[in-house]
């Protein structure tokens, strides 16, 4: 689970607003809305601290990385999105800015 719900879904399940989240917490009500909107990512132990003050706790389990990137289906999929861009308009080097004369 992602750090920014679980802030959230810990702060609602509390009945807490950001504020009261963020003084029992020890941080500002700006921090919680960065966590919670996944602007910021808390460290460890801050989420753990932002759990605690509601109530919670959360439990860590290692997952394996994802095996390994397939360079050809990559490479695929780049040279499609470079020809589509090739059929874009292009914009001029030098564009001439004209404004019109008022009376």
């Amino acid at each position: 689970m992602e750090a920014a719900l679980a802030v959230h879904q810990a702060r609602t399940r509390a009945r807490f607003s950001k504020r009261e989240l963020a003084r029992r917490a020890g941080t500002s009500p700006a921090a919680i809305v960065a966590y919670e909107t996944g602007a910021r990512e808390p460290t460890l132990p801050t989420l753990r601290r932002l759990l605690l003050a509601t109530g919670s706790d959360a439990t860590l389990a290692l997952a394996a990385a994802p095996s390994s990137i397939n360079f050809e289906v990559s490479a695929e999929r780049l040279a499609e999105v470079l020809e589509l861009a090739e059929h874009l308009p292009r914009r001029r080097a030098d564009p001439v800015l004209r404004f019109p004369l008022l009376p």
